[in-house]
């Protein structure tokens, strides 16, 4: 555990490589970006769990576990967030009809019209929890419950490149056309996966992200 009596564990991946898990990964990965610590090359963050990759010619993995141990007590959980690394990403989405195959289903769920479901889900302040799945893919938390969606009963076996879906508590866009089983309410053309752009990904874990809806045929791209 931590000072605060969080639980914390450290599994070492090899010479050059530690995963910590605690909930507290996001303000710890916030203060590594802000502040980072000697040797350490590389913060992989995933769901309470951050991996750190490191130059095992600078530490070791308990001189970086240490590290660890005292960065998470001295870790402000009360104060603002690091304003200077978060960024807010507006993904331009065409809403419904056959780009949207799924809409009227969740806005009968929701026990809302798609005008409003699609309103709701626009005001909705998400941020990018982890990526994963494909390259590209971001796994967006901040769903409010209503909005939560149970998944297909069967998966798609073909889901177009930029769908915009619901999966439980998670939203997320399809970077490319891949089998998938959430319900699928739009569709962006905003490119989410491109090699050529100094950064292929446009968004990272803490990236706020906010759904805009537009008019079929002018969905946007980057």
């Amino acid at each position: 555990m931590n000072g605060a009596g969080v639980e914390v564990s450290f599994t070492r991946l090899g010479d050059a490589a530690l995963a910590v898990g605690t909930p507290d990964a996001r303000p710890l990965l916030e203060s590594l970006r802000h502040s980072p610590l000697p040797g350490v090359e590389e913060v992989v963050p995933a769901l309470h769990l951050l991996t750190l990759l490191f130059d095992p010619l600078r530490l070791d993995a308990a001189e970086l576990e240490a590290a660890l141990q005292a960065r998470l007590a001295s870790l402000d959980l009360t104060g603002p967030a690091q304003a200077d690394t978060v960024r807010t990403l507006v993904v331009p989405v065409r809403f419904g009809g056959e780009v949207g195959p799924d809409l009227a289903w969740c806005a009968a769920h929701a026990g809302l019209s798609e005008a409003a479901f699609v309103e709701a889900l626009c005001g909705a302040p998400l941020e990018v929890a982890f990526l994963g799945f494909t390259p590209g893919f971001a796994f967006l938390t901040g769903l409010p419950p209503e909005l939560r969606m149970p998944r297909l009963n069967a998966p798609r076996e073909r889901v177009p490149a930029g769908s915009v879906a619901l999966g439980g508590p998670w939203a997320g866009v399809y970077p490319s056309a891949t089998p998938g089983g959430w319900r699928i309410v739009g569709r962006t053309d905003l490119r989410l996966f491109d090699l050529s752009r100094p950064e292929p990904v446009p968004w990272r874990a803490g990236d706020r992200v906010r759904f805009g809806s537009v008019p079929s045929g002018h969905a946007g791209g980057a």
